[in-house]
């Protein structure tokens, strides 16, 4: 067990250390390595862990989990198993701290996402993973942040004077479970008469609660009343910045969400097949919020997904779409970080 955080330039010699814990997942060792330090803003330290599989032939991919809980809850070890999925697949798997609204407002949380981008390609050969090719994978507040590090882009929410500043915040891939989009959307789109969710795990807001309500957890990020802040809002927005070259989006969502309307979900694909973007929609039935934090993803008797796919602004709906799962999830950071392109030297 580590006894607290290392720096990341202590943490060279972590692979042969006891306290990086191995663990046993399929046929190769997964080397864990816990407590690293990705930043320190306003001199408080923020902490990765790492989850690093066995030898291959060439440096994995990495995949970086950006945790949820409303941008004011929850740390790095709120996440579903990152042994199994993906690192016991190949794949180098970062799970990341960032600050949250008990400490700062927006856009202190898109800066240390970026922070930690940079970062992870800055360590790359001392981990032996690839920094050329990361993907995002979050969980609603951890979905927005992984949209919004993507469409912004490299440049936006940094500086020359940022960590790691030589290195590039720009993503390959990102996996968006549930995360809002636009936060003066969401309250025209929820349940008038807030009934329960079909999904009996489902996380629910109080009843009553809305996000135009000053103890919002989207008007904690802002500062404010989202009304009153508009301005803030729209800076928090993914599609504010949407472009072209932006990376492929898996966006999933459950039907019975009644604490991010699916609509929020749907908002960001409209706006990234406009763009051109390879983007995939996935809703499903009888889910609620905060699926991606449990063990399986058994999708209920009887229910329903559907799916839509848009490459260079087509849109299709697949016919038979199978049901929303981890594995569905981890054959799109196949195709996208993997199979796109080898690593190079070059």
């Amino acid at each position: 067990m580590s006894t607290g955080p290392r720096d990341a330039k202590d943490a060279s010699h972590g692979l042969s250390r006891d306290d990086a814990s191995t663990a046993r997942s399929g046929v190769a060792a997964i080397r864990r390595i816990d407590d690293l330090v990705y930043g320190s803003p306003d001199g408080k330290p923020l902490l990765a862990d790492l989850y690093l599989p066995g030898a291959a032939g060439e440096p994995p991919p990495v995949i970086v989990w950006l945790h949820g809980g409303g941008w004011r809850f929850g740390d790095r070890r709120l996440a579903p198993d990152l042994s199994r999925y993906f690192a016991s697949s190949g794949f180098a798997m970062a799970s990341i701290d960032y600050r949250l609204t008990t400490d700062a407002i927006f856009p202190a949380q898109i800066e240390d996402v970026k922070t930690a981008i940079r970062w992870l390609r800055a360590v790359a050969s001392r981990y032996g993973f690839d920094g050329r090719r990361i993907g995002l994978w979050g969980a609603s507040a951890g979905g927005h942040l992984a949209a919004l590090a993507a469409t912004s882009g490299p440049g936006v929410f940094e500086s020359a004077a940022s960590a790691h500043a030589e290195q590039s915040s720009d993503v390959q891939a990102v996996v968006d479970g549930y995360g809002p989009t636009d936060f003066l959307q969401m309250d025209a789109h929820r349940d008038p008469f807030d009934r329960p969710s079909d999904d009996p795990e489902s996380i629910a807001l109080p009843a009553g609660m809305r996000t135009i309500h000053a103890n919002s957890f989207e008007s904690l990020l802002v500062g404010g009343p989202i009304e009153q802040h508009q301005d803030r809002v729209r800076l928090a927005n993914p599609i504010a910045y949407n472009r072209a070259n932006v990376p492929p989006f898996l966006i999933l969502h459950g039907l019975s969400d009644t604490t991010v309307p699916s609509h929020q979900s749907e908002l960001l694909f409209e706006s990234l097949a406009a763009r051109g973007t390879d983007a995939t929609l996935y809703l499903q039935e009888g889910l609620g919020h905060g699926f991606l934090n449990r063990d399986r993803l058994d999708a209920q008797p009887g229910a329903r997904t559907s799916a839509r796919r848009a490459v260079n602004g087509v849109v299709t709906v697949a016919p038979d779409p199978e049901p929303l799962s981890f594995e569905l999830i981890g054959s799109f950071f196949e195709r996208t970080l993997r199979l796109v392109r080898k690593y190079s030297d070059s």
